[in-house]
């Protein structure tokens, strides 16, 4: 995140290089916003008319890039070409070769490579590396996109609370480019200043600050068993906005964590955070849990929930209703 961060202030200073090849193997958000920052600091609305083409992997061939990269601007002091969906030329990605040892520096040459990497070991991969702009979208963790959100929110002038920041990743996962525009209909809603709080996120976005996913396992943490069947009452009354196979999924990624922590040598906050895979923020909450659950609990419960998961899926169920069999595993699991 700090190296994409770092790229866009040097294309906002105009510190631009001949190529640029951006690669989201499975994260493509960074690969989107560097290509965005570009298109929007590179030319002026004036010169985009004769000196910007956006082309498709998929309709072009490298050599008609090398063409269009080949030609001079006009009345600009750059030419901008962009190639979206450059993975479509992979195959011909060592045609590219003799223009990167020569490119034209009057020419910014971008490549928006998704969904997979170039072979490393090619000479074309090397030659990015070593004289131009290749950026690999680091993999994201669960555990950094709260922090990513809050720093999000920071620099549009925003705040955001550490739960409704949890509350976003809980209810819309870890895809980058999804969270960003969820963010960016929250700060046409919200005056600039704010802080984001659960009831915000409540209101807004239609996430329950209350009932939730990431309510329900800190219930069963803590064995407040009112407060979890209180939540697994209203996810019984709306199945379509909770279904069973999330929850389990994410139970079973709890007590996984709960199951690690029992194993540590090191039980320090910070060590225990890096291994659990999450923040420091929640490492009490795991302290708690695993004095509640002894290891050989936490065993059978990862039993317990991946039969309920197989049921939920169908598998020997007879058509029981989902809250039915959230009820039967929250008794197995807090018993």
């Amino acid at each position: 995140m700090k190296q994409a961060q770092a790229l866009i202030n040097s294309i906002k200073k105009r510190e631009f290089k001949p190529v640029y090849f951006l690669v989201g193997e499975r994260e493509t958000y960074f690969v989107d916003l560097i290509a965005n920052a570009l298109e929007q600091h590179v030319l002026t609305e004036d010169e985009k008319a004769f000196n910007q083409n956006i082309v498709y992997g998929k309709d072009v061939s490298i050599d008609e890039v090398i063409s269009l990269a080949k030609r001079f601007p006009m009345m600009a002091e750059y030419q901008l070409i962009i190639v979206r969906e450059a993975q479509s030329l992979s195959k011909q990605l060592a045609q590219l070769e003799a223009y990167l040892e020569q490119p034209q520096e009057t020419s910014i040459l971008v490549f928006c490579y998704k969904y997979k990497k170039p072979d490393a070991r090619k000479k074309v991969v090397k030659l990015l590396k070593k004289h131009h702009v290749y950026f690999d979208t680091p993999a994201i963790y669960d555990n950094q996109v709260p922090e990513w959100i809050s720093q999000t929110m920071t620099s549009a002038g925003y705040t955001i609370d550490h739960k409704a920041a949890v509350m976003l990743v809980e209810f819309l996962g870890v895809k980058l480019a999804h969270i960003s525009k969820e963010l960016e209909k929250l700060m046409l809603l919200i005056p600039k200043g704010q802080n984001i709080t659960p009831e915000i996120i409540e209101d807004n976005i239609g996430i329950s600050k209350d009932f939730n996913n990431f309510e329900l396992t800190k219930a069963i943490g803590l064995k407040n068993e009112p407060k979890a069947y209180q939540i697994i009452n209203y996810f019984a009354q709306n199945p379509k906005n909770n279904p069973l196979v999330v929850t389990t999924g994410q139970l079973f990624s709890y007590f996984q964590k709960i199951a690690k922590y029992h194993a540590l040598k090191d039980k320090s906050k910070m060590s225990a955070a890096k291994a659990l895979g999450v923040s420091p923020y929640f490492v009490s909450e795991y302290v708690a849990a695993a004095q509640k659950y002894p290891l050989k609990k936490v065993t059978q419960n990862l039993h317990h929930i991946k039969q309920i998961d197989l049921m939920a899926k169908g598998v020997d169920s007879y058509q029981t209703s989902q809250g039915d069999l959230l009820k039967e595993l929250m008794v197995k699991l807090m018993r």
